[in-house]
C-alpha cells in the first residue's frame, strides 16, 4: 500500500502558469506548468528506458488547459501544446514536488548544454 500522501487541494493558476498542489501531510507545492510538461511522465517525454529520456525544448510557455481524473490515484494534464499523454500519479506529483530545487536546474543545465537558450516566458515579461 502506497503511503504517499494525498491531494486535498488541486488549483489550476492559468495566468501565472502554476498548478498548486496541497497534500494531506501538509506540503504545499506551486508547481510552474513548464517544469510539469518537461517532466511529464509520459514515454514521449521519459522514453521507454533509462537513458532515453527526450529533452523537451521550447516549452517556457506551455499552460495547462484542462486537467482529468485518473481513477483514485493520478490526474492527466492537456497542455496547449497538445501534450496529453502523460499520467501524473500522487507519486509523481509529490517526487516533482519535493524534488523541485533539483530537478528544475538539473533541466536547465541539460538545456545549456545542447546549446539551447532558454527565453523568458512572455507571462513573466
Amino acid at each position: 500500500m502506497s503511503t504517499t500522501p494525498k491531494p486535498t487541494e488541486i488549483n489550476l493558476h492559468q495566468a501565472s502558469h502554476v498548478l498548486e498542489i496541497a497534500f494531506d501531510d501538509g506540503s504545499t507545492f506551486n508547481l510552474p506548468t513548464e517544469y510539469l510538461r518537461v517532466y511529464s511522465p509520459s514515454a514521449e517525454v521519459q522514453g521507454h528506458g533509462p537513458g532515453q529520456e527526450v529533452l523537451q525544448i521550447g516549452k517556457q510557455d506551455v499552460n495547462i488547459e484542462k486537467i482529468e481524473m485518473v481513477g483514485n490515484y493520478a490526474i492527466q494534464l492537456f497542455f496547449d501544446d497538445n501534450h496529453d499523454t502523460g499520467i501524473y500519479s500522487w507519486d509523481t506529483l509529490y517526487r516533482l514536488g519535493k524534488e523541485y530545487d533539483t530537478l528544475w536546474p538539473q533541466y536547465l543545465e541539460k538545456l545549456k548544454a545542447a546549446g539551447h537558450e532558454r527565453p523568458e516566458p512572455k507571462h513573466l515579461q
